[in-house]
């Protein structure tokens, strides 16, 4: 939930953290598994763009149900996707089915503005849940809610997991919660059937809580469990998961709509007591695949156990990139889990398997959108230049997305900004990067090198007046890394601008 003035935290860029390909979970492309394409807008199985943010997914026998909030400047952004919209009014509560959880069919709008005519007509929905009561056969709608009968978090009820949800009361208050309500929210539903919200309290959001929804019907959350205390700023985003009897309850910084890496928390009994927090390894490099934590789906098959994180991508309200939803499997070594930031990936749902795509993109944070304000240290980047004035630097107005990055001086400079790529898989790759250049440096170049063969380098110093595409092709790695990067000699005034990287395995 997302009213209050944002707030922009500095976080120190990290060192590359890459895929590690023998993780648990992960197998070769089985016959049954179907690939996921993030920084892409999704479809349903009619073509038609999926819209579903800040939601749940519900098994329910062998269908998944995945619930989630249309909002209307999604439709805007998806028409027009280039910086963003201030538009978060409130469209409609979608629900999608799928056996595979990657192709969806649209199953309707389970809640719109106006059900009723009167007290669905909600300002503003989000941060929901569907659970379902074994007591009273009924599934039961938990979401934030302003409008009409109020601000707090409203009920609704269903007979079926494909509506529509009959609004039943908004509760205002939650027994001791700092400011009586919850900022951030989500919900989860253990082994044993018992289902909870987990939350941050309203204002600052620096308290972290476990609450139980009541046994009998679902429709109120009772007193809660302070679990933990943020002394380094509020957490939002707030979701868990379980995996081999270890509670996670992850969480995002306050960011408003933007990408965060993310932080967990751990424990063997669901109200604590929990560890300290620690971030999620790999979410650093990338802000967890340009998102913001949302929801995770335990995907339990006959070979395995893969859990999903599920990650929001705020496009329309903070000019994040294409998409609206980033999933990525998770793996673990012990209890410590470990992001994936795969742009492409094969997941088997029936087997609970996945592994990495044969199209995935190796390049972290590519196209410059994890930052959320204009500066030098860039996410998954590292600069050198010989002036004290670093002119390596990101600017609005990318070829995609909101965000570009640029090496320009008043002075003559020399600059370089790149990525170190490890745990490669060898073989041949491609290089692709969309450029910009005023042209008259001495030198301007893309390059790649440190793959095991001689530096390969692609001139920009030339006037390149719109957005190109330049590739190297052949790039045959034998050592399981390469470095990339953009390299200028140049004089004052002269500038290049590169988006969108793209290094993939042939």
């Amino acid at each position: 939930m997302k009213r209050m003035v944002k707030r922009f935290l500095w976080i120190p860029y990290v060192l590359l953290v890459m895929i590690a390909l023998f993780a648990a979970g992960v197998t070769g492309v089985s016959a049954s598994s179907q690939t996921l394409m993030n920084d892409v807008f999704w479809k349903d199985t009619s073509n038609n763009p999926i819209y579903s943010q800040g939601g749940n997914v519900l098994k329910v026998g062998n269908t998944y149900y995945w619930y989630g909030v249309k909002y209307n400047g999604a439709v805007t952004y998806y028409n027009n996707p280039a910086g963003k919209n201030s538009d978060t009014s409130f469209a409609a509560v979608t629900c999608y089915s799928s056996t595979d959880l990657v192709h969806w069919t649209f199953e309707g709008n389970v809640i719109t503005g106006a059900t009723d005519g009167s007290t669905w007509d909600a300002d503003w929905l989000g941060r929901l849940g569907v659970v379902y009561n074994s007591n009273t056969h009924q599934y039961v709608l938990v979401t934030q809610y302003v409008g009409p009968a109020g601000s707090g978090i409203a009920f609704a009820t269903s007979s079926t997991p494909t509506g529509t949800f009959a609004f039943h009361h908004v509760q205002t208050s939650i027994t001791n919660v700092v400011n009586n309500m919850s900022g951030d929210q989500s919900t989860f539903v253990d082994d044993d059937g018992k289902a909870y919200l987990v939350l941050s309290n309203a204002e600052g959001r620096s308290h972290l809580y476990v609450a139980e929804l009541r046994p009998s019907d679902y429709l109120n959350v009772e007193p809660a469990t302070n679990v933990y205390n943020s002394s380094t700023g509020g957490r939002e985003g707030n979701a868990m998961f379980k995996y081999n009897g270890v509670y996670y309850l992850c969480s995002s910084d306050l960011h408003g709509w933007n990408a965060s890496q993310t932080y967990y928390i751990t424990a063997t009994n669901i109200k604590g007591p929990y560890s300290t927090e620690a971030v999620m390894k790999g979410t650093a490099a990338d802000f967890s695949h340009v998102s913001q934590t949302s929801m995770f789906i335990k995907v339990q098959g006959t070979s395995g156990t893969t859990v999903l994180f599920a990650g929001d991508r705020w496009s329309d309200f903070a000019g994040n990139g294409i998409g609206y939803n980033q999933w990525v499997p998770l793996s673990f070594s012990g209890t410590t889990p470990a992001f994936q930031s795969l742009s492409q990936w094969n997941l088997d749902a029936a087997a609970g398997t996945w592994s990495v795509g044969s199209g995935n993109n190796y390049s972290l944070n590519p196209s410059y959108e994890a930052d959320r304000v204009s500066q030098n240290a860039l996410a998954g980047w590292m600069t050198w230049s010989n002036i004290t004035t670093d002119p390596n630097i990101n600017i609005t107005g990318g070829h995609s997305g909101r965000w570009a990055a640029t090496q320009s001086s008043t002075a003559a400079y020399s600059a370089s900004r790149y990525q170190n790529l490890s745990n490669l898989p060898n073989g041949t790759y491609t290089l692709k990067v969309w450029v910009k250049s005023s042209g008259g440096q001495s030198t301007a170049q893309i390059y790649v090198k440190n793959y095991g063969g001689t530096e390969k380098t692609y001139p920009i110093n030339t006037a390149i007046n719109t957005w190109t595409q330049i590739t190297i092709p052949n790039i045959a790695v034998t050592n399981g890394s390469a470095q990339i990067g953009v390299y200028s000699v140049a004089g004052a005034n002269q500038w290049v601008r590169v988006d969108d990287w793209s290094f993939v395995k042939n």
